[in-house]
């Protein structure tokens, strides 16, 4: 079988069984909803509770300790192509039970690093975990399960995700208080051994293997000439891949330096905290509208509005609107529906058969521009202060809502338009 823009091929012992059937969604949602709650607030949100207390306990530069977590997605980033394709050829358990493993133990080396070069070198060990366990391998592993079915499960998981930091802030904050910083993070280590590599081991089904070729391999490098459909293909991947990557920029972005920019403002912080509340709240609420309305058009239609939501909230903000909470609500569900679109859009674009493997590219740019962008956001900021980073960002997601329209007048070429 021959797929545009790459070589693809398969034998009859490498198809699924045909008496497989996959879980019910009522079982493997909360499954998976419960262990990436646990997956994100121990990894990616840990140091907005920890970081401070890391830096007071051992005299480590906060930037440093703070840093690690960029490291982590930096790293996070070069595994997921691997991790996209093991998904591809083995599903999501075994994959997501060794993210398990590497989480644990990177949040034990944390706890007990005795200095920065070895409290750096865990978080290079939770970036492998962060990679094979939070959002882009879950997504992959649903759409190994479900192929096009995964569009409702993936939008549901991310109501569970949604609820990450309400619910681990406050954990952390009582481990903090209670244990102490690196028993806070060996507690979570033994989370992951305890609660979740059981619930990856014995909740989650056994996939069929398959040995389907799904690498990017140009057709002018598989022995026949380059076609027009190919080099399109080849363009919508770096189209899909760029409107993902430059959504995560800018969201790993506000989410750092939101507060600043907000006190940039006149906002006093205890009314800036507050107002920044309104995010999470926005986010759930858009992603549930999303879940009502999905089945009434394409996910481009998702990745558009969330594109040109987080525009308007930018803009906002940059404008000095003077109800700030309006600009937060827009903000919030462009960057809630955007996690939708992380996982919808290309399941409806490339299809089923290789999209655990897509899914494990588009992440690579992605993360890597995560890990980046608190550092991008600072110089901006000191460079040309909260107006002019607000005015950069608003550019660059004004360019974002113009790479999404391209996108659709491409597939709406190719035909490639129908429900998903």
């Amino acid at each position: 079988m021959r797929m545009r823009g790459c070589r693809v091929s398969v034998a009859a012992s490498d198809a699924a069984p045909s008496h497989y059937e996959p879980p019910r969604l009522l079982f493997v949602i909360p499954v998976l909803g419960v262990t990436q709650i646990l997956a994100w607030g121990s990894s990616y949100y840990l140091l907005a509770v920890l970081a401070q207390p890391i830096a007071n306990d051992t005299g480590w530069p906060l930037a440093w300790v703070v840093g690690g977590l960029s490291l982590g997605l930096l790293v996070a980033g070069i595994v997921s192509p691997r991790v996209g394709d093991s998904i591809h050829r083995l599903g999501g358990r075994l994959v997501l039970a060794t993210s398990a493993v590497f989480l644990a133990l990177g949040l034990a080396g944390l706890a007990l690093a005795p200095n920065l070069p070895l409290y750096v070198m865990s978080w290079l060990v939770l970036g492998i975990g962060m990679g094979a366990g939070l959002y882009d391998a879950a997504f992959a592993t649903l759409g190994r399960l479900y192929g096009q079915r995964a569009r409702t499960a993936i939008a549901s998981l991310t109501l569970f995700g949604g609820f990450a930091s309400t619910v681990c802030w406050p954990l952390s904050a009582l481990f903090v208080s209670e244990f102490g910083w690196r028993n806070a993070c060996l507690i979570y280590a033994a989370i992951h051994v305890v609660v979740l590599l059981p619930l990856y081991v014995f909740a989650l089904p056994t996939e069929p293997k398959r040995s389907l070729r799904a690498d990017f391999v140009p057709a002018s490098h598989a022995g026949v000439a380059a076609s027009p459909a190919a080099a399109t293909s080849k363009l919508v991947f770096g189209l899909v891949a760029l409107v993902i990557t430059i959504s995560s920029m800018i969201s790993a972005m506000l989410s750092v330096h939101l507060l600043t920019i907000l006190q940039a403002r006149e906002i006093a912080l205890a009314a800036a905290v507050a107002l920044g509340a309104i995010v999470g709240p926005s986010q759930v609420g858009a992603r549930a509208i999303e879940m009502l309305i999905s089945r009434f058009h394409h996910p481009i239609w998702t990745k558009f509005a969330s594109t040109v939501f987080v525009a308007i909230g930018v803009g906002l903000l940059w404008i000095g609107f003077p109800i700030v909470a309006a600009a937060l609500i827009f903000y919030g569900a462009g960057i809630g529906i955007e996690s939708i679109a992380r996982g919808t859009l290309p399941l409806a674009v490339f299809g089923e058969d290789r999209y655990a493997s897509i899914m494990g590219r588009i992440a690579m740019p992605s993360l890597i521009m995560q890990a980046a962008s608190p550092s991008l956001g600072a110089l901006l900021i000191d460079s040309f202060g909260a107006d002019g980073a607000l005015e950069a960002l608003l550019a660059v997601a004004l360019v974002n809502v113009v790479l999404v329209w391209a996108l659709y007048l491409i597939l709406l070429r190719r035909g490639s338009l129908q429900r998903a």
